[in-house]
């Protein structure tokens, strides 16, 4: 019983961790989406975001910002990531809290 309170232990401090630098990574990356806008038949580039309750465009320029887009996509991708470590932490929260005979 010890061993696997022990892994439990384990699971849950690397996941903990886990977390951590996701949150820290996700902190330095921008927010939102990259919208374009057909304007006479010229693209032009918004990043629009929620700011409260409002939804906001940042006009970006004409040509697309292929940075921006890396970044942005990064973000989807650890907020994916960070959804799946919540998850298993619940798991494992809920196998603590269980009492055994």
């Amino acid at each position: 019983m010890n061993i696997l309170k022990g892994i439990l232990s384990e699971s849950k401090e690397y996941y903990l961790d886990a977390k951590q630098k996701i949150e820290k990574k996700l902190s330095g990356l921008p927010k939102g989406s990259i919208k374009e806008r057909k304007i006479s038949g010229r693209g032009y580039y918004y990043l629009q975001l929620r700011v409260g309750k409002k939804i906001t465009h940042k006009y970006l320029g004409k040509d697309k910002p292929e940075n921006l887009i890396k970044q942005l996509s990064e973000r989807k991708v650890l907020k994916a990531e960070l959804k799946k470590v919540n998850e298993a932490l619940r798991m494992l929260n809920r196998t603590e809290g269980r009492k055994r005979d």
